[in-house]
């Protein structure tokens, strides 16, 4: 497992991007006094999805790797639903959007072709991961996701990028999990993450509820 100074450094860089994220969504929600869904929050994570993918590999961590799949094409989605892509013009938006589905797949294949037996030893017989803690892990990781694929859905039905009830309420059970997972496995990157999110994601609770109690 790899833990050199860089690795953390780009963990943490990543991190720092979903922190924005959720730190611009919070004050625009503030603002507006119920929880709206900007762009930018769509742009950061889909940026911070790949550096953290990374840092996952590199930590040998398919806990991280696989939450990062869910939600990685719900961000492209939601950016389409935001017409952020629509802005590169028909053929621009359709390159990029191309090339961004594509990335993991071509990436993935690349690596399994070159160290197929290599990786599974090294993401499934760590020895410094035991399996019940990779299981524990990937099950926080698994449902921390699952709250983008209900938001696609929940959006889909409804034509516009929406971020429900739901979200968040699914967002503070995988949260738990993933703080508890990254205090066993001494993450810092993890804890301090999820960490700060926990405050976002209850205060955007009670934003809902207190707008839809007056609507």
């Amino acid at each position: 497992m790899t833990s050199s100074w860089w690795v953390y450094a780009l963990g943490f860089t990543a991190q720092g991007l979903f922190s924005a994220r959720v730190l611009v969504q919070w004050l625009l929600s503030e603002k507006k006094r119920k929880v709206v869904s900007p762009s930018l929050f769509w742009i950061l994570s889909l940026i911070a999805s790949v550096l953290y993918v990374t840092y996952g590999w590199l930590r040998q961590d398919f806990a991280i790797m696989l939450g990062q799949v869910i939600g990685y094409y719900v961000y492209i989605w939601n950016l389409w639903a935001k017409g952020v892509w629509q802005k590169l013009g028909r053929a621009g938006s359709r390159l990029a959007v191309a090339a961004f589905i594509l990335l993991p797949i071509v990436a993935l294949s690349a690596v399994l072709a070159t160290q197929g037996s290599a990786v599974a030893d090294s993401l499934f017989k760590n020895e410094g991961l035991p399996l019940w803690l990779l299981i524990f892990g990937t099950t926080g990781t698994l449902i921390f996701s699952f709250r983008f694929l209900y938001q696609f859905i929940y959006s889909s039905r409804r034509g516009e990028s929406i971020l429900p009830k739901g979200f968040w309420i699914i967002s503070l059970t995988g949260s738990l999990i993933v703080v508890t997972y990254g205090i066993i496995r001494r993450d810092p990157v993890l804890i301090l993450g999820q960490g700060l999110g926990l405050i976002s994601y209850t205060r955007n609770l009670m934003l809902w509820n207190k707008s839809h109690a007056q609507g």
